[in-house]
């Protein structure tokens, strides 16, 4: 493909691109072969720009980069947003894509309804799949990726490879990262939504006004204006709900609000059972029981943002209320993991939050019996946004009947500086057990047969990370195994 035609298609300067031939696009430098268009950003912690000349030895023939870059030996792309620029000009160079694309954003539930989404439309008869934390699941099977949004060639190539293989729709997380890194450009995105917002990320956005603003990102910038945005509205006057609504509504986007408070579809109510719950749904002025095979009110908040991308994107009203009541469990999301000898069951969920640390704990809360306890393992990741520690152990001091604060992640940071952090929240009513195995058997052995054990944060991971760059180590560790692993001791003893 010839660069100053994807240069014309992107609306860049095309000057000097004379008649040079593509091969492919990088932003490691390591990955530049002959032929390639080299991204040069300025990153956190390390600048791009710093490795032009090894890109260009390597065989970069342009290099899209800031005006003040110096740029030697290849074609210099300087725009004053070069992140951008570099992911217009790739979309071009990776295309085609699949026909039918959905992105969501949202601080929790992202995985949960891209995942739900790729559901209904399989049991609708499409070849789907879904891109986010948990990897690309395609019909076939799930390769993991490792990060919620991928960087912008892993994306597009995933994207194009996808279409190779007769993928029509994709449904794609798109992380505050992403889109503030612009990760995930360049595709014609049929639909969007948006799930809920709390404080979450504050160590990379500062603020939760530049949080949030890197979340409309998607609505201001991706999507095309009139395609339908469908926003979850809980019906509590939320203050960030209402400016997302505003958000959408003034790029001229179709909103589409759904849940207590939506009108597009309004959930009129919620009865929780032993294994599910059972939803009234109002749409287009008819009532529909379905009976969610999920527990929690966030499940069927996220039910309910999948279905309006499912109805946005074609599928007929029917087939996608008779999917709903055919919803499978996505891992690491309030995935029951275990029961142990006295038949408490323990739950694993990625919720890492204040805010989702709450819901996940009101979700199992109905499902405890009369009498029984609600146990909760957590603990807080290290290098990350230090504020949410001490919220997370009031969080779950008040809402849950036993609290147990344990290391997760703590990367460079002393896990017990971590602890101590979320036990300050917690206000002297949480136990201490550093070794998250040790606290996961500790619940687990002492939950009697009406209580209830929710281990959260780490989900769907299967690492444990100390330290970090050169010093970084991963150990093998997996809630749901672990769960498991120690419930079957407490039965072998029992």
């Amino acid at each position: 493909m010839r660069l100053a035609e994807l240069l014309t298609a992107a609306g860049l300067e095309t000057a000097g691109a004379g008649d040079l031939a593509v091969t492919c696009f990088a932003i490691d430098h390591r990955k530049v072969a002959p032929g390639t268009v080299f991204g040069a950003f300025a990153g956190a912690s390390v600048n791009g720009e710093d490795f032009i000349p090894a890109a260009i030895k390597a065989g970069a023939i342009a290099v899209v980069a800031r005006p003040g870059a110096v740029v030697e030996g290849a074609l210099h792309i300087a725009d004053d947003n070069p992140r951008r620029a570099f992911a217009r000009l790739a979309a071009g160079f990776f295309a085609p894509y699949p026909s039918t694309i959905v992105a969501v954003t949202g601080t929790n539930g992202k995985t949960s309804t891209v995942e739900m989404t790729r559901q209904i439309w399989r049991m609708a008869g499409e070849r789907a799949a879904s891109i986010g934390t948990l990897g690309v699941t395609t019909p076939d099977g799930s390769v993991s990726t490792g990060l919620t949004t991928p960087d912008i060639v892993t994306f597009l190539a995933n994207m194009a490879g996808l279409a190779r293989e007769g993928v029509t729709h994709v449904a794609y997380e798109a992380s505050s990262h992403g889109l503030a890194q612009y990760r995930n450009e360049g595709l014609a995105v049929a639909a969007s939504a948006f799930t809920n917002f709390s404080r979450d990320h504050l160590d990379y956005h500062g603020t939760m006004e530049n949080y949030f603003a890197a979340k409309m990102r998607l609505f201001t910038e991706v999507v095309a204006p009139g395609s339908p945005a469908v926003i979850h509205d809980a019906g509590e006057g939320s203050e960030w709900t209402a400016k997302a609504i505003a958000v959408a509504s003034e790029r001229g986007l179709e909103v589409r609000t759904v849940g207590e408070g939506g009108s597009f579809l309004r959930l009129v109510s919620r009865e929780p059972g032993q294994l599910g719950q059972v939803l009234q749904i109002e749409h287009e002025g008819e009532t529909r029981k379905v009976n969610l095979p999920l527990i929690g009110a966030y499940q069927a908040a996220n039910a309910l943002v999948a279905a309006g991308l499912a109805l946005a994107t074609g599928v007929g009203a029917s087939a996608v209320f008779d999917a709903l009541t055919r919803l499978q469990p996505v891992r690491g999301r309030l995935e029951r993991a275990a029961l142990n000898a006295a038949g408490a069951p323990a739950y694993v969920d990625y919720a890492h939050t204040p805010d989702a640390l709450e819901a996940a704990i009101a979700a199992l809360r109905p499902h405890v019996a009369e009498g029984g306890r609600l146990i909760v393992v957590f603990g807080a990741g290290g290098d990350r946004d230090t504020g949410k520690r001490a919220e997370m152990g009031e969080v779950a001091a008040r809402a849950a009947d036993l609290v147990i604060v344990t290391d997760d992640n703590p990367r460079s940071e002393d896990p017990a500086a971590i602890r101590a952090a979320i036990l300050a929240g917690a206000g002297g009513r949480a136990r201490e057990i550093g070794g998250r195995r040790e606290a996961i058997a500790a619940a687990i052995g002492e939950a009697g047969p009406r209580d209830i054990v929710l281990i959260a944060g780490k989900g769907h991971e299967q690492g444990q990370i100390f330290g970090s760059g050169d010093t970084m180590r991963i150990e093998a560790f997996d809630d749901v195994e672990v769960a498991r692993e120690c419930a079957g001791a407490g039965s072998s003893r029992a």
